[in-house]
Formats: structure tokens, C-alpha cells, sequence
């Protein structure tokens, strides 16, 4: 029987693509690598194998990945070092005797101007030179990731933001940890897939789309790139982490995160979720 088995397994990328992976494949022959009890006991209440393993230690990694065929490297959510850590799991998978390893990247990894794609391109240049066998998975934007800046917009009546008059093509987290399960379980091995939503949005849509939720003017505000990074330091976010997040939205400005491609709703079979039904979802109970 052919293993598979995912990284990063108790995060919320892990956690959505096993349980889609379970309807694709046996549960027996899937493995949740985690680095605690708590998560192990949640994956044994499923019916899901664990194994321990830590992208800050190869020694673990050895001995997870021992017998596996095949493996999904979902992205260290570490900003510091993980390029490190990406080179530490794909060496320990080559090692091990893995088949096939597909790695969670960022839309156009070696062209994205974003600070956040550095990690990734480097870590798809050190997966190339290994030669294991791969696919990259170039997600594109989490529509969840605008749904803490709704929040706060429903409260103030504000959106703010860098990017301007930018088109972004978001996806659910859902759709890309559906796409990760297909290409985990085999028939896309060696392909470059660049993932993105159906649909596209700037930011003043999605202003638009919660003035029509709050039933009240919701404006967005276009900050320049360093305002917003002073704003959400002021916010309580590290300065360096204030850095990265405005510099991708500014970058978003600039077409970053849209592709029309839909190569993500070829791969899982269906449309991707709409972004205007998430948010409203999401934003339900408080408007409650």
C-alpha cells in the first residue's frame, strides 16, 4: 500500500488536506507528521496514524519519513530560518527513500516580487537539485486572510490598505488543501501549478461586498506600503513581520496574487469558493 503522509499536519492547511485526503485514498495509509500528544491523540480519534517529526530536527525527520512513499512539505509558517528547515525535510526525504514530495510555494515563486516568495523560490531551487521527483503547488492568496481586516472594517468603517487598484485572485483555504490531496495522491507528479481563485477582487470590492453586509459605508483607505507597516506595528505586530505583510500587499497592487488560469478548479473538480460567500460567512455571527 502506498503511504502517504503530510507535514505540518495540525495546522489548519494540514488538518483540511487529510481530511480530504481520507476520501481519496485508505485513512490507513495516511500519516500525520506532529509535534505533540495533543495533536496525535485528535489524528488517532480519526482513525489516522502519526508519526513525531520537527523541521528543526533532521533526526526526527529520519525517522518519519523512513517508509514513506509519498509526501506533501506543507510551507514552516516560521519567518526566520525556514528555508533552513524546508532543506532540512526535502534532504531527509531523499535520504529516506521518498518516491515523490509536493511542496506548498506561492504564486510564481521565482518571479514574485514579494518578500514572502524569497523562502520559496529558494526552497523550490534546493528541491530541483535534489532530484526528487516533485510538484509545486504555487498557492495564491487565502481569502481568509482578509477576514481579520474585514472585522476590524465592519467596526470602523474603514478597509485599509497598499494595493491599491490591484486584482487579487484568492481562493479558500479549503480549495488549495482539496488540490494538495489530489496531487498527494498521484497523477500530477513533476508539474508546476499555479493556484488562484476563479474569481478576483480588489479592494475596494471587497469594501464594497461589506457595506452590503454591515448595511452601513465601509471606505477603503489606500495606504502607501510604509504607513501600513507602521499601522499594524502600532497594531501590536514585530516590526519585522509588519514589514512583510505590508510589502505584500503593496505587492498584491502590483498583480502578485492574480492568475486566471484556473488551473486550482480543474484540479479539485469544481469552482473554487466564492470570496464574497466566505466572507459573508465568516462575518455572519457579528452581524448577528
Amino acid at each position: 500500500m502506498t503511504t502517504h503522509l503530510v507535514t505540518g499536519a495540525s495546522g489548519q492547511l494540514g488538518q483540511l488536506t487529510i481530511a480530504h485526503l481520507a476520501t481519496l485514498v485508505d485513512p490507513a495509509s495516511i500519516i500525520a507528521l506532529v509535534r505533540s500528544d495533543e495533536a496525535a491523540a485528535r489524528f488517532a480519534a480519526q482513525g489516522i496514524q502519526t508519526r513525531r517529526g520537527d523541521y528543526k530536527d533532521s533526526a526526527s525527520l529520519a525517522a518519519a519519513f523512513a517508509g514513506v512513499d509519498r509526501v506533501l512539505l506543507i510551507s514552516s509558517s516560521e519567518m526566520e530560518n525556514r528555508v533552513a528547515q524546508h532543506q532540512a525535510a526535502i534532504d531527509a526525504a531523499k535520504a529516506a527513500g521518498v518516491a515523490f514530495l509536493a511542496y506548498t510555494s506561492v504564486l510564481r515563486a521565482p518571479e514574485n516580487p514579494m518578500i514572502l516568495a524569497r523562502d520559496h523560490a529558494a526552497t523550490e531551487a534546493h528541491l530541483r537539485a535534489s532530484g526528487l521527483p516533485h510538484t509545486l503547488l504555487r498557492n495564491g492568496w487565502y481569502i481568509e486572510n482578509y477576514l481579520g481586516s474585514a472585522a476590524q472594517a465592519l467596526a470602523s468603517g474603514q478597509l485599509f490598505g497598499a494595493a491599491g487598484t490591484g486584482r487579487i485572485a484568492a481562493a479558500a483555504r479549503d480549495d488549495y488543501a482539496l488540490a494538495a490531496a489530489h496531487v498527494l495522491r498521484g497523477g500530477h507528479d513533476g508539474a508546476v501549478l499555479e493556484l488562484a481563485g476563479d474569481d478576483s477582487f480588489t479592494m475596494a470590492d471587497l469594501a464594497s461586498a461589506l457595506t452590503d453586509l454591515a448595511g452601513k459605508p465601509i471606505a477603503f483607505v489606500n495606504l502607501p506600503e510604509a504607513a501600513l507597516a507602521q499601522g499594524l506595528v502600532q497594531a501590536g505586530l514585530p516590526e519585522p513581520m509588519a514589514t512583510i505583510l505590508a510589502d505584500a500587499d503593496a505587492r498584491s497592487g502590483d498583480g502578485a496574487v492574480f492568475d486566471q488560469s484556473r488551473i486550482l478548479s480543474r484540479l479539485i473538480g469544481r469552482p473554487t469558493t466564492p470570496w464574497r460567500s466566505l466572507v459573508a460567512k465568516a462575518l455572519a455571527p457579528q452581524q448577528a
